[in-house]
């Protein structure tokens, strides 16, 4: 991913007000950020951790930022190994959460939404790329990590398409 800037972050948002974008919180480490290792920028708000955001950038070059609330963690997910539906990252101890999305245009309006169980932390990049190890060990695979990154894309670009249509 090419490095971005606040302003572009801002703009991305499809799917909630300019309003509600200009008031979410920004990660403040942007110049920090491993931007060649990244299919995604993703984060919580510190500031509302229900709230989580991931702005991406499409095959034509323009951004597109997804607006995620987290579902409130259950006994279940502290006792029990989940997979994340992007990068297929297998976490214990609450590290997968279910994030919904408003759907965007008359659908969203309506209330629609759709969710996906993703890296709590949203560092699906990193994940698939070996740069973040789990707790609890990675599943091997026959995959390499260039397979494993076209696979996460290409999840990603259903869950937007899911999104945005």
């Amino acid at each position: 991913m090419r490095p971005i800037t606040e302003r572009d972050i801002r703009r991305s948002f499809v799917n909630c007000s300019k309003g509600e974008a200009q008031r979410l919180g920004i990660p403040r480490d942007l110049g920090e950020q491993p931007w060649d290792d990244l299919d995604f920028l993703g984060w919580r708000d510190p500031g509302a951790p229900e709230r989580g955001y991931l702005v991406a950038e499409r095959d034509d070059g323009s951004l597109v930022g997804i607006a995620l609330r987290a579902a409130p963690a259950t006994m279940r997910a502290f006792t029990s190994r989940s997979m994340c539906s992007l990068c297929l990252t297998t976490l214990t101890s609450g590290s997968v959460a279910l994030m919904t999305a408003r759907r965007t245009g008359e659908a969203g309006r309506q209330g629609n939404t759709v969710g996906q169980y993703l890296c709590a932390d949203l560092a699906c990049s990193l994940y698939t790329r070996g740069k973040k190890q789990t707790a609890g060990g990675d599943f091997d695979e026959t995959l390499t990590v260039a397979e494993k990154v076209a696979r996460t894309r290409g999840n990603l670009a259903a869950f937007i398409g899911k999104v945005t249509t």
